[in-house]
């Protein structure tokens, strides 16, 4: 025990009297390194960041650096968003941002021109640029900023160009809706293997044309003829033996569900779990109606899904397979008395079904863009929404569902983030439901 100096409690004065007991040297010593080395890393933690990061944990990485004559500008947003992911920082002190991304792809990388300071604007190359990563896991994106006038789009321009995006969208969406639609129809199925279908279409896409490198048109076309033959194997293998055997419907929908998974995880064994994109999916958006830019891609894609839009109403109206799938569709039973073959109209319905399927994962390839392993899944409660919104088995009112949804989809970012852009099409689908439960174009059923 030794005497030793020790502060007085509520900071009074210290006596020589007060006593302590003091621990050996080697403990003081220990002591001592231990809060030299607590203040060094509290002094570490609060100098500044290299940069403000988002998604740190993630493999891939955009940076960047905002820099006005070669002033560093804090506080500006970056939005990186792409594959269904989308993210947004700030700069910092020194003007630098990183934002993490799940794969490599092409993604679009959005400075926000509302948090820069006044006067100063993007002056070459747009405030939103596509990015894509090479041979590393890191892209640096910069933007070219200066003196200027910041050109506003008023709410009308922006509600335009939504509704535009929202036609696109519900279009490509009614491709995959109506195929659904017509063997919820002919067999009674909620197919959920549905969305392996639109994944196949695309994945072909990308192994003939990218992969194989053979022209575009010769892989779309050998896509959709694959997509076919799925659809008629599906059929062939499980789902008629299944009917033969009077397997229920609700069996047959989890089956349906296993049946999805499996393909999916061989989807993603064989072509792993990146994104990539197919040829001429990120061509600029050069065409331009008043405030809203397009690309031949996208004119592309709408003129196509009206074509083939037109084809299968031409089909179902006029031709005697469409009536008599039509007729399957309202009444198995009384079409099989009437001398109509329902196992062949079932089987067409299936490689219809397909092949719009496929159509549908090709456009949406280029909608995202990118092909990945999920990319079907991603998109297959919207699918669900569309035909029970129209009616269920119905072709047309599942045309009408998928334009209702896609317009909402698109619409509601006007009001609401990106990544709660499903939740509108969601809401109109329960409020439609609660005041007409058959749908728009569904017809009431008498129980009992």
């Amino acid at each position: 025990m030794t005497r030793c100096p020790a502060a007085a409690p509520h900071g009074g004065s210290v006596r020589p009297t007060d006593v302590v007991q003091t621990r050996s040297p080697g403990r003081v010593v220990l002591l001592l390194c231990l809060l030299l080395a607590a203040l060094g890393l509290s002094l570490f933690s609060a100098s500044p960041a290299d940069a403000d990061t988002v998604g740190g944990d993630l493999p891939y990485q955009f940076v960047g650096n905002v820099q006005n004559n070669q002033k560093p500008l804090a506080d500006v947003e970056i939005t990186v968003q792409g594959n269904g992911y989308k993210a947004t920082a700030k700069t910092d002190e020194k003007g630098q941002w990183k934002i993490g991304v799940p794969t490599k792809a092409a993604y679009k990388v959005t400075l926000d021109e509302d948090t820069l300071p006044k006067g100063v604007v993007v002056v070459k190359g747009g405030a939103t640029t596509t990015a894509e990563f090479g041979l590393t896991n890191t892209k640096a994106v910069n933007f070219f900023l200066g003196k200027g006038e910041r050109v506003t789009t008023d709410f009308f321009s922006q509600l335009f160009g939504r509704i535009v995006n929202g036609l696109q969208f519900g279009l490509m969406l009614a491709l995959a809706a109506i195929g659904l639609s017509l063997i919820f129809g002919t067999t009674g199925l909620s197919n959920f293997a549905h969305s392996e279908m639109i994944t196949f279409g695309a994945l072909m896409t990308l192994t003939f044309s990218s992969i194989l490198g053979w022209p575009l048109w010769i892989g779309i076309i050998i896509a959709l003829v694959l997509s076919a033959c799925l659809g008629w194997s599906m059929d062939a293998v499980i789902w008629k033996p299944l009917r033969r055997k009077g397997v229920g419907l609700v069996q047959m929908m989890i089956v349906s569900i296993g049946l999805s998974l499996a393909i999916r995880y061989v989807f993603q064994y064989f072509y792993g779990g990146a994104t990539r994109q197919l040829p001429g999916a990120t061509l600029p958006s050069t065409i331009r109606f008043g405030a809203v830019a397009l690309s031949w891609v996208d004119i592309a894609s709408m003129i196509i899904s009206l074509v083939v839009l037109g084809g299968v109403a031409y089909f179902l109206l006029r031709t005697r397979i469409g009536k008599a799938t039509r007729a399957v569709s309202d009444n198995p039973s009384l079409a099989a008395a009437s001398g109509i073959d329902v196992d062949r109209v079932i089987r067409i319905v299936w490689v219809l079904g397909g092949a719009l399927a496929g159509l549908s994962g090709i456009l949406y390839a280029y909608y995202r863009p990118g092909v990945s392993w999920d990319m079907g899944f991603q998109i297959l409660l919207l699918v669900f929404a569309a035909v029970t919104l129209g009616g269920l088995g119905t072709a047309f009112g599942a045309l009408v569902g998928s334009l209702v949804v896609g317009l909402f989809v698109e619409l509601t970012t006007l009001w609401l983030p990106s990544d709660l852009k499903y939740v509108g099409a969601l809401v109109v689908l329960i409020l439609v439901l609660l005041f007409r439960p058959q749908g728009i174009l569904g017809r009431k059923e008498r129980i009992g």
